[in-house]
This record gives C-alpha cells, sequence and structure tokens, in this order.
C-alpha cells in the first residue's frame, strides 16, 4: 500500500530545492542582472518555502529507508507534476502568458523537451532566461535524483526512488553499492561536463553570459536557447560543432561517464555495446543526410551541408531539439527522417529521450531472431547484449515499451487532431514532446502557441509520459497498485 504520509512529506523536499533555485535568481537579478524581477523571484521562493514548511510541520516523521516501490513510483510522479507548477510561477509574472502556457513551458523545461509557446525571446530579462534555461539543467539528471544525493537519510529507501527515475530498461548498472554515493557520482559528472561545456562554448566565441546559459541546456539535452533564433543566432560553424559534441556525451550514460573516467579506460566507450551502436547509427545518418542535401543542391558547399546535416542529425536523436536554419526550407523528406531519428534516442541512463539505443538494439535483434527462426524452426537461438544472455522479461519489457510508445503516439495524434490542427502538426507536435525532443514542424515548426489549452494539457501529459517512460506514470491507473 501507498504510504501518503511518507509521500507527502518527501514532496516538501523538491519544494523547498524550487524556493532555493528562485531565491538564487532572485539575487543574480538584483546583484548581476538589475533586470527588474527580483520581486517575482523572491514572492515565489518565500511562496514555497511557507508551504514545505507546512508540510514539514503537519505531517509525523517517518521511517525513510522503509520506502516501497509504490511509495517510489507515486513519488517521482508527484515531484515532476509538483516541479511543474512550481517552476511555473516566475514565468507565469514575468512573461504574462496563461496559466496553461505557464505550466506547458515549466515542464517543457523540466522534462528536457524544448518545447515553447513563447516570443520575443531576445527581449526578455536576462536572469528569466537565465532561470529557463537551469530549469532544463536542474531537470536534466532527474529533479528525483538530485533529491536523492542531497538526503542522506534516503541512502536504503532511496533505490526505490532511484529507480522509479532511472530510464532504461536495465536499472541495475550501479556506480557505487551505496545509492546516495552512486547519485553523487552522476551529479559529479554531470557538473563537470557543464563546465567544460560552457568553457568550450566561451572559447569558440560565446559570450560568457550565453555559454553558461546554453551549457546548461547542451548537456542537459533540453535545446532552449535565450534567442528565438536558437544556435542559428550565433551563425558560427564551430559553435555547432562544440554543440555537437556536448550533446553527444549528454546523450551517453552517465554512469558509463563514471566508469570510463575513473579507471582511465578510454576504451571502454567503444568496448560498451549501446555506446558503440549509438555513435554509429549518427556516423551513418549524417552522412546520408549530407549526401541527400548536396544532391538536392540546399548549400552551395558541401562542408555547410555536413555542418547543418551533422547538427540537426545530432539535435534530433540526442533530443536535444536545438535549431540553427529554417529547415522549412530543406527538401521535403528530411523533417520525417528527422522525427523517425528522434524516436531512436539517446543511450538508457542519459540526459537524451526517446526509445533509448538499448531497446532498439534488443528490438532489432528479436525481429533478426524471429527470422531466423523462419528459416531454422528447430534451432536454439538466444538474445544477447554485453555478450550476456537477455532474460525474457527485459525482452517482454522492451517490447511492451515499443507498443506503448507506439500506442501512445497514435492516441495522443488523433486527440490532438480533434483540437483542430492537422496530422503532421499534431503527429509531430506529440513525437516532439513523447521524446522530448522540442521542435515540431507544420503549424508548430516554430513554437506551440497556436495549440489550444486542450491541446497544451494533451502535451503536457505526453511530455510526462515521455520523461516518465510511460510504465511509472500508467503503473499508477491500475487498480492494483493501491491494493498493493
Amino acid at each position: 500500500m501507498v504510504r501518503f504520509n511518507t509521500v507527502t512529506r518527501l514532496l516538501a523536499f523538491p519544494l523547498l530545492w524550487f524556493s532555493a533555485i528562485q531565491a538564487v535568481f532572485a539575487s543574480l537579478s538584483v546583484v548581476v542582472f538589475a533586470d527588474g524581477v527580483a520581486t517575482v523571484f523572491f514572492a515565489s521562493s518565500a511562496a514555497l518555502a511557507v508551504l514545505s514548511a507546512i508540510v514539514l510541520l503537519r505531517t509525523p516523521k517517518i521511517n525513510y529507508q522503509s520506502l516501497s516501490n509504490q511509495d517510489g513510483l507515486v513519488f517521482a510522479v508527484l515531484t515532476w507534476i509538483i516541479a511543474g507548477f512550481a517552476g511555473a510561477i516566475p514565468i507565469y509574472f514575468i512573461t504574462n502568458v496563461g496559466f496553461t502556457d505557464s505550466v506547458f513551458e515549466s515542464i517543457s523545461g523540466l522534462t528536457t523537451t524544448g518545447a515553447t509557446i513563447l516570443v520575443g525571446l531576445d527581449a526578455m530579462p536576462p536572469s528569466f532566461l537565465m532561470y529557463r534555461q537551469f530549469l532544463q539543467w536542474t531537470g536534466g539528471l532527474g529533479v528525483v535524483i538530485f533529491v536523492v544525493a542531497i538526503l542522506p537519510m534516503l541512502n536504503v529507501g532511496g533505490m526505490r526512488l532511484l529507480m522509479a527515475e532511472t530510464p532504461g530498461p536495465m536499472k541495475n548498472d550501479k556506480v557505487a553499492p551505496r545509492v546516495k554515493s552512486a547519485t553523487r557520482y552522476l551529479w559529479l559528472v554531470y557538473v563537470t561536463l557543464t563546465c567544460l561545456c560552457a568553457f568550450a562554448y566561451w572559447l569558440a566565441g560565446m559570450s560568457a553570459y550565453d555559454a553558461v546559459a546554453h551549457s546548461f541546456t547542451t548537456v542537459s539535452t533540453g535545446g532552449f536557447s535565450t534567442h528565438d533564433a536558437s544556435m542559428g543566432y550565433f551563425e558560427s560553424p564551430l559553435l555547432l560543432w562544440v554543440a555537437n559534441v556536448f550533446m553527444c556525451l549528454g546523450a551517453i550514460s552517465f554512469a558509463l561517464h563514471y566508469r570510463v573516467h575513473s579507471k582511465r579506460e578510454w576504451l571502454g566507450y567503444w568496448r560498451d555495446e549501446e555506446t558503440r551502436v549509438f555513435v554509429s547509427i549518427i556516423v551513418v545518418a549524417c552522412l546520408l543526410m549530407t549526401g541527400y542535401l548536396i544532391v538536392s543542391s540546399s548549400y552551395s558547399d558541401n562542408f555547410t551541408a555536413l555542418t547543418q546535416a551533422s547538427f540537426h542529425i545530432v539535435s534530433f536523436m540526442t533530443s536535444t531539439g536545438y535549431g540553427a536554419t529554417d529547415l522549412s526550407l530543406w527538401p521535403s523528406a528530411t523533417p520525417l527522417f528527422l522525427v523517425f531519428m528522434s524516436y531512436l534516442g539517446g543511450c538508457a541512463g542519459s540526459t537524451a529521450g526517446g526509445n533509448k539505443v538499448i531497446r532498439d538494439i534488443i528490438t532489432f535483434k528479436v525481429v533478426r531472431q524471429q527470422l531466423f527462426l523462419l528459416v531454422h524452426p528447430h534451432a536454439v537461438k538466444t538474445i544477447r547484449y554485453h555478450q550476456q544472455t537477455v532474460s525474457h522479461t527485459i525482452v517482454s519489457a522492451v517490447l511492451a515499451f515499443m507498443t506503448i510508445a507506439a500506442a501512445t503516439t497514435l492516441v495522443f495524434t488523433v486527440l490532438l487532431m480533434a483540437t483542430g490542427l492537422d496530422f503532421w502538426s499534431s503527429f509531430t507536435a506529440v513525437s516532439a514532446c513523447i521524446n522530448v525532443l522540442g521542435p515540431g514542424f507544420g503549424e508548430v515548426g516554430s513554437n506551440f502557441i497556436v495549440v489550444s489549452d486542450t491541446g497544451i494539457w494533451l502535451l503536457n501529459l505526453a511530455m510526462l509520459l515521455g520523461r516518465l517512460e510511460y510504465f511509472t506514470l500508467i503503473a499508477l491507473l491500475l487498480p492494483t497498485f493501491w491494493r498493493g
């Protein structure tokens, strides 16, 4: 059974975290940027602090080390929902958009989707834009994982929370025997990559402000920018190649990053089957797209074609969603190809969205196995990953995930069409949100402001489904879950 006192008390900590974030940006607004929005940040921070204090005072103390799987699942889902509303408060008061759009912008940031309803970013207060970037960074590795990392009392029960939050079909890939240490190592990798990314952007020509802001949304594979033109604003091929490197690093398992760097075994990246396939797919897709752009005479020189093709392939497959050019000017087949790349996704245990490459690998091997057994019906052929046999439980889970991903896309596309959008706009909007990608095509090619309030709430749900990888959220709808 779900212990609501336990879950309710735990929810006070994400509220405190967002209160602290907004207090920091209030201070930045006063001390650094002097842009006149400090009052909003201070008021929101105070309100969240008071709310979290009330929760802590009105709920009894609990044994955090006895968290159940059900407690972990409920906490993970409610944390993302509450975080979405908490993060939306400054957006609502600073941008003067409606409540629905504010929540959408917040959830899009926290889930690292990157879809937006805002226009005129270049003229907005710099502290607000940095706050918006930071939402993606704090959501990239996961608010839940952050809570586990900073609360020593969750060392045992925290594993329940970590499993509910971790993306991918195999959730026992530990970097340390204690969950507290494991999550801190993951955050160490995350912070290190972010600092390196910011420094690289600065060296490549960005201002210090833009370098820090875009490092937050590159390593988190989020895609928000401080400019309406996204990465195209800078008109720099070098910056696009820097972004390619760090988008790929953000889309590779952080546990693998830690193991490789702690053991100094750099070939560990290539020995890892998922990473090897991930890099191989990107290389092949970039070459195919480059060739297509050259043949179609989309660019006057081959290097520009290679740069733009590589950048957008990496951006879509890692679910970052940065843009650097008007994709509507590309050949008509390219948008669908880019949407397909977003479904492939990055590696499990990373900040990337999509189906995850490990699931793509297992699905491919299942198809290959069935074709082999069709020709050799009496043969025994197992599915192997990393030279180990994949259990039927994992195979079933992967196939179930793929089925749910396809069915969810279909259902949400139909529902969005019922709100008035055409098929192509509905399909790409749903794909952008379910794969936590961001950009769509058609009517939602520039932003999502054309979507109705009903459609926005549908897309909010789609983003949460994609970020929590379906099962975590769907499990809460089962009567047996609440009966224990």
